[in-house]
């Protein structure tokens, strides 16, 4: 235990003030094995409650929790305070979403975007629900990586390509897209990449690779943008050689 203290600058918001966005300072006590989630939880136990963030699980599994934290996306539950500290520990909203209140933000574009490349096992026929689709591991590990993303959003406040074209399908929707385009169970491939087949889709992504850098899970959205790129450029050239094998 460090008999110490630390600062925390944590973005303040109030939309029904009218006024901007103010840093608040608060100095509270700190400890070796603090993480930047339990210092917003002292701070809105013992100090100040109305502070408003978002947290859930604290386990780094429902990705509530992320904000700005000395100005890289990170999850405050797996941000060590000794890791980032540099005189002070400062806290913002994810960048590129609406501020909704202090450090919560709106994530309502992004559903819309999940929700247009049909994030599920789409087919024609189910057939019979009373026996199972066989999964093998091989065909696990096809899609193992994208199925890890928990939608923290990390990668959003992180793409630039976002920021600057909010019409971008972005990095996580994506990798999801690839997870169950992967999937052998899946018949919906085809809808999903004329989707992304788009200048907000795949299209739009330049390659700079942050959201990687930043994901907590090691899903490579950027890596699956990639692949994404090529599944949907051989769609094309298909439809374009084969267009009645194509439309069948």
């Amino acid at each position: 235990m460090a008999d110490q203290d630390v600062v925390f600058r944590v973005k303040r918001y109030r939309p029904e003030s009218g006024a901007k966005p103010t840093y608040q300072e608060y100095r509270i006590p700190y400890r070796d094995d603090m993480v930047v989630l339990d210092g917003l939880n002292y701070i809105k136990d013992h100090v100040d409650p109305t502070l408003a963030y978002r947290w859930s699980c604290r386990m780094g599994i429902c990705g509530s929790c992320g904000a700005n934290v000395n100005g890289q996306p990170r999850l405050t539950c797996g941000t060590y305070v000794r890791d980032v500290h540099r005189g002070a520990v400062t806290v913002d909203p994810l960048a590129n979403f609406p501020i909704l209140k202090d450090l919560v933000v709106d994530f309502d574009d992004f559903l819309t975007k999940l929700s247009s490349v049909t994030p599920y096992i789409v087919r024609e026929d189910w057939g019979d629900l009373t026996k199972e689709y066989t999964q093998f591991p091989e065909d696990v590990e096809a899609y193992r990586q994208q199925s890890l993303c928990i939608n923290c959003m990390l990668c959003y406040a992180a793409c630039p390509v976002f920021g600057a074209s909010p019409a971008f399908v972005g990095p996580a929707a994506s990798a999801l897209a690839l997870r169950y385009i992967r999937d052998t169970r899946d018949e919906g491939a085809d809808e999903r990449l004329a989707r992304l087949n788009t200048k907000s889709g795949v299209w739009e992504c330049t390659f700079v690779g942050e959201c990687s850098v930043v994901c907590p899970k090691d899903v490579d959205p950027a890596g699956a943008l990639q692949t994404l790129k090529v599944l949907a450029t051989m769609r094309h050239m298909r439809r374009l050689l084969m267009p009645k094998s194509a439309s069948r």
